[in-house]
């Protein structure tokens, strides 16, 4: 399995079933560390996506009560090779994971608050493009043209997916809220 890229580069490789093993590893070691201190774990971002090429780089989005309940287990997570970085963007916060001496970063943990609306985006958007190809597609067919022009800047990369992941959301969102009608 490849896992990890260095940082600020762009590499996409073809879905790989090992992705959602390490997903699962990854929720399943948050757990045993952070226990009732946690609302839910969960593997995110692209390479949740089973229909879609990703960056090799794990996503996990963290829900907690409050942001105190992870940051109280940092020395233990750090001792497990998780790596607080920094509040990402407001109401969240960044830990990582990888070979950090050489700034190859593996895991990136996303951790919001329980309910909030970052943590139902992070669920919505995976959710909805693993049940809905065509825009699944999409959104690859962006991300490969954007890595063929930022191979080496990350930033460009993601700030060229963000009016297309609004959209998304848009329909993601709506999408979840009529599927839990059905439920």
């Amino acid at each position: 399995m490849s896992l990890g890229l260095k940082k600020d580069t762009v590499k996409l490789e073809e879905h790989q079933e090992a992705w959602d093993i390490e997903g699962a590893n990854a929720c399943k070691k948050l757990k045993d560390i952070l226990g009732d201190d946690i609302v839910d774990v969960q593997h995110v971002g692209s390479t949740s996506i089973r229909w879609i090429c990703a960056k090799p780089i794990i996503d996990i989005a963290v829900a907690v009560r409050d942001f105190q309940d992870i940051m109280k287990h940092n020395e233990e997570l750090e001792e497990n090779g998780i790596v607080y970085r920094r509040q990402d963007v407001p109401g969240q916060h960044l830990y990582r994971c990888g070979d950090l001496d050489h700034d190859i970063v593996t895991h990136f943990i996303h951790v919001v608050i329980a309910d909030s609306q970052a943590w139902h985006n992070y669920i919505n958007f995976r959710d909805y493009l693993n049940s809905h190809p065509d825009d699944a597609k999409q959104y690859e067919d962006l991300k490969k043209d954007l890595c063929a022009r930022y191979p080496e800047d990350r930033n460009s990369y993601v700030k060229g997916k963000e009016d297309l992941i609004d959209d998304i959301l848009v329909k993601a969102n709506t999408w979840s809220a009529e599927h839990e009608d059905r439920v």
